[in-house]
């Protein structure tokens, strides 16, 4: 494995772990996929929706997304908004991030 090939899949699996995090995030206002997507890039995160899409089939499964299924535009859109339960696991996971950032910030 080259350099250059070691590094994407370092990168990638650093940010595995902080997508969850900002997709959490980012559903405290309900939103649909597509939207959703367009407002991470925004914010400087690129996802692709082979990604997104079962992430959140994934986080919904866990319970801590709830979703349904309306017209707009004259299209069905699936709107995902965060469930109690992904709030209070967002309040969580968002203290741990501090924790973690403020440790990395000192060591690098």
């Amino acid at each position: 494995m080259g350099e250059a090939d070691l590094f994407e899949s370092l990168r990638l699996e650093l940010r595995r772990g902080s997508l969850i995090l900002a997709v959490l995030a980012r559903l405290r206002s309900e939103q649909y996929g597509y939207s959703l997507r367009v407002a991470l890039a925004e914010d400087g995160i690129e996802m692709e929706e082979s990604t997104l899409y079962p992430l959140l089939r994934r986080l919904e499964g866990q319970g801590l997304l709830l979703s349904e299924w309306r017209e707009e535009e004259k299209r069905k859109k699936r709107f995902y908004r965060l469930s109690p339960q992904g709030e209070a696991m967002l309040t969580r996971l968002a203290d741990e991030w501090r924790r973690i950032s403020a440790s990395l910030t000192r060591i690098l």
